[in-house]
């Protein structure tokens, strides 16, 4: 084919791309639906919204909701001009072809991602014809799981503008009775819902009108964003529980009222390394002394603080009487932080501990509380988890609680797998404490011990023996019944209580059909539950096992289109439109972006000298990426400060009609060339997050150049930390070099750490620990840890191989007078009532906008909202004060 060069200016590629730009005024969401439906705590909620282009012009009509974490997508619709367009699940590898295929064109990918504690969210986008319409159908299924006492049913609701018919209805059907039903949240607007409650069936409706909608707790003028939750428990006795069947299949809700409580045996340890300074220590102190003020008379219990070293309350476990109580309430108030993170000592203590005092007729838990990874001792943590195995033997569970998200979480999680237990994370944030008493109260009170559930006349059964049973929760398992034949169905459990031997059964010897339920319900269940066994399964396993696990996960996640972490749904567009992906993220997972455009040369830096950056909510998505291209990042052309000075010439191989939004007609011409740089090149731009505390969103700001950033600087010794910016697009650190002394350096790079100490230097690639001065620096996969003194600095490594960057994250330090980017804690107030947005900081009301940047600070990064102003502003100093 002939060659040819494209000479196209900057700036009328920038109006005709942001022509393309979602506006919300230019189009209206006049329906929105909610059904849900639960039958045997199972709900399957479909969510509908219908939108009109009032434009006289296509336009890209955006669907963008939260649904829960703990469910799975199992069907994804649009309707647009009479013809249906279905999503497809697929396994990810299969998917991962028309995933290419798609951001080779330049289209956008689809997101399923992690929003806060319980929420992900999910957002596709649609080109639509002037004044025509599209509906959007999304379902999603999860098993609702009973804590403290009952069920919550979480829908959330942000369609961000007054919706003429909004609905959502609700419908709650238990064989075995409904107790109690309540609905709460902030969009519980009392005169819009309508509650009816008749024995074992419950109907929410609420549809409030357009002016209802914005006087809620979580309303405004431009609409809802909040949740309603309705909260139910179901009717129980003593006995066997609730059992139905259906087509072959079973479920079996086992929580039996009446019970006696066991005494337990608890060991609580409590990390005190430097980074839990501060809030997170004040917050963790709150929730000990509420738990110690909890425990019973007849329970033991110990304590145990750790950094790189171990404190004791006692050394052994005591009753829980009222002087030993206060004893302990004493040295809880007086934890101090400071020093690493020993965890594999700290955990095989507290287990020496329970199994040096068992108690007969007693239940023993072990709580470790921690905040990061370990940095001193045993540091790899498959020994620290073979250990931790060999200590407990089965003998009790081990409950592993995360503070933040600078832990590994994934470690704690395979952890308290291997041991009975689980893990749960803990959010930063003004109830941390509240969050720590709410699960203590979920293993406070155990009632059964060793239970075990037997099924004669059934196969294929989820998980049947656990170690305890705690009031206010319940045991579910399922599985199918053998060739369908009721009549040799029998259930029963055993189980050990206060000091006797239980067995639940049924008197009758044999179950009854409930034939009233959907031919497909209690199958559903099942595989729900399967599914969710066995990837936690697979992440205790290795090798061909671990495969085997995986591969029978994915056949059911695909045989009942579920979207989980071994499928995607794949969602075709009209013809011209795009094509996504749509994947669901483990916890604290990232969402996946766009790859490299396979058949643009990269020249150079040309590419670069846009000014990428992160794209605002809404904004639609331009070429991918280049090498580099990280979550949270869309390369569309936005550098709209530099469109005077620029002119561009393209010679590359691409259609131009993929380049240009789908609503402009242009013929597909092919041209052949590469990157030509402009004469005038375009420094990258760098997004920077600073947190804050008990504040709204964080502060956003850019840094534009590959420039040498001040991190941190103590003026009271001689440590500083430098980082010189890259100069591509990823968004990161090429480099990081700490001054310890007058003639001490570390210099951490990507693949290297060098050690300068006077005209001495050595080079280091392994994993090995590193001595400088009184410093240790570890290196492990996905970061570098920093320690010395009061100061702890882990520098993670994010991206992949040729592309991946440095991002510091300051875990602790020792002075409050510290200077630098990494020192920053902003204060800032919203400013109330002004026509833009804008917030006060030290008595300067600064305009800024809602936008969103990629929180490299945790691994896997994640996408926040977070309002943007300039540099100046947010440092509330000269930028220049920074570069070094």
């Amino acid at each position: 084919m002939e060659r040819a060069v494209l000479q196209i200016t900057l700036f009328g590629l920038l109006l005709a791309l942001a022509a393309t730009q979602l506006n919300k005024d230019n189009w209206d969401i006049y329906s929105f639906h909610i059904n849900s439906t639960v039958t045997s705590r199972y709900a399957t909620t479909v969510m509908t919204s219908r939108m009109a282009n009032r434009m006289d012009e296509s336009k890209e009509i955006e669907f963008h909701v939260r649904i829960p974490k703990n469910a799975f997508i199992s069907k994804f619709r649009m309707f647009i001009d009479g013809q249906v367009y279905d999503g497809v699940v697929k396994g990810k590898e299969k998917a991962r072809q028309q995933y290419t295929e798609a951001v080779s064109r330049g289209q956008s990918a689809g997101l399923v991602s992690s929003v806060g504690r319980t929420l992900e969210e999910f957002k596709t986008s649609v080109t639509v014809a002037a004044h025509k319409k599209v509906t959007f159908e999304l379902t999603y299924e999860e098993l609702l799981k009973r804590r403290l006492g009952k069920y919550e049913l979480q829908i959330h609701a942000r369609p961000m503008q007054p919706v003429k018919s909004f609905k959502v209805d609700v419908h709650i059907h238990e064989k075995s009775g409904i107790n109690f039903v309540e609905v709460k949240g902030g969009l519980a607007l009392a005169d819009a819902i309508n509650k009816t409650h008749a024995d074992n069936e419950v109907w929410v409706n609420f549809y409030p009108t357009e002016d209802q909608q914005k006087t809620c707790t979580s309303c405004g003028e431009q609409g809802m964003n909040g949740d309603l939750v309705i909260v139910y428990d179901v009717n129980r006795d003593s006995g066997l529980g609730d059992i139905k069947t259906s087509a072959g299949y079973f479920v079996h809700h086992f929580a039996p009222s009446s019970l006696t409580r066991i005494s337990k045996n608890v060991v609580f340890l409590i990390d005190r390394s430097g980074s839990m300074h501060g809030k997170k220590m004040h917050q963790t102190r709150l929730a000990l002394i509420y738990i110690l003020n909890d425990l019973s008379e007849d329970d033991h219990f110990g304590l145990i603080t750790f950094d790189g070293s171990m404190s004791y309350w006692k050394r052994e476990l005591v009753q829980a009487n009222q002087r030993n109580l206060e004893s302990a309430k004493i040295f809880s108030e007086d934890i101090r932080e400071s020093g690493s993170t020993n965890i594999n000592s700290a955990v095989l203590e507290g287990a020496s501990m329970l199994n040096a005092h068992p108690r007969e007729d007693s239940a023993s838990i072990l709580i470790l509380l921690t905040d990061g990874d370990p940095t001193t001792g045993v540091t790899d943590l498959e020994q620290i988890q073979s250990n931790v195995r060999v200590a407990i033997a089965d003998k009790f569970p081990l409950y592993c609680l995360g503070f933040g998200f600078d832990v590994n979480f994934e470690f704690l999680e395979k952890m308290s797998l291997q041991n009975n237990g689980v893990a749960r994370r803990i959010y930063e944030d003004s109830d941390a404490d509240l969050q720590l008493k709410g699960f203590y109260e979920e293993v406070a009170t155990p009632l059964l011990i060793d239970v075990t559930m037997s099924y004669n006349g059934a196969t294929n059964l989820t998980q049947t023996e656990f170690s305890q049973y705690y009031n206010g929760s319940e045991i579910v398992v399922a599985g199918k019944i053998t060739d369908n034949d009721i009549g040799t169905f029998t259930p029963q459990v055993i189980a050990i209580s206060s000091s006797k031997k239980m067995t639940f059964s049924n008197p009758n010897g044999t179950v009854e059909s409930t034939g009233t339920e959907s031919a497909d319900h209690i199958q559903r269940v099942w595989a729900y539950l399967t599914v969710k066994q066995l990837l936690e399964k697979e992440l205790l396993l290795s090798g061909a096992e671990k495969e085997n696990m995986k591969r029978e996960a994915l056949e059911l996640s695909l045989k009942y289109s579920f979207v989980t972490p071994l499928t995607s749904m794949v969602v075709t567009k009209p013809e011209g439109g795009d094509t996504e992906v749509l994947h669901k993220p483990k916890e604290g997972e990232a969402p996946q972006t766009g790859s490299t455009h396979p058949n643009i040369g990269y020249s150079g830096s040309g590419i670069h000298n846009f000014g990428f950056r992160q794209a605002s909510p809404g904004a639609r998505q331009g070429l991918p990426g280049p090498p580099g291209s990280y979550p949270g990042r869309s390369y569309g052309y936005g550098a709209m400060d530099y469109m005077d000075s620029l002119d561009i010439s393209f010679i590359a191989d691409f259609e131009v009609l993929a380049m240009l939004p789908p609503n402009i007609d242009v013929a597909p011409t092919q041209v052949h060339a590469t990157i030509v740089p402009a004469t005038d090149t375009i420094p990258v731009s760098h997004r920077f997050l600073l947190k804050t505390e008990n504040q709204s969103l964080p502060l956003c700001f850019d840094v534009t150049g590959d420039v040498r950033l001040k991190l941190l600087h103590h003026p009271n010794s001689e440590l500083s930390v430098h980082g010189d910016l890259d100069s591509v697009t990823n968004g990161g650190f090429r480099r990081i070099v700490i001054q310890l002394n007058a003639d001490l350096y570390v210099d951490v790079e990507v693949n290297k750490i060098t050690v300068r100490e006077g005209t001495r230097m050595t080079h280091h690639t392994g994993q090995d620990p590193i001595t400088a001065g009184s410093w240790t620096i570890i290196r492990r996969d996905k970061d570098i840890d920093v320690a010395g003194g009061d100061t702890h600095l882990v520098i993670l490594i994010q991206g992949k191989d040729a592309q991946s960057f440095l991002w510091p994250v300051l875990r602790q330090q020792s002075s409050d007078s510290a200077e630098g980017i990494l020192a920053l804690n902003p204060v800032y107030e919203e400013v109330p009532q002004t026509p833009t947005t804008k917030l006060r900081i030290k008595d300067q009301e600064i305009d800024v906008t809602r936008d969103n940047a990629a929180d490299y600070s945790i691994s896997p990064p994640l996408t926040l909202d977070c309002w943007l102003l300039s540099a100046d502003s947010a440092l509330q100093r000269r930028l220049e004060a920074f570069i070094v």
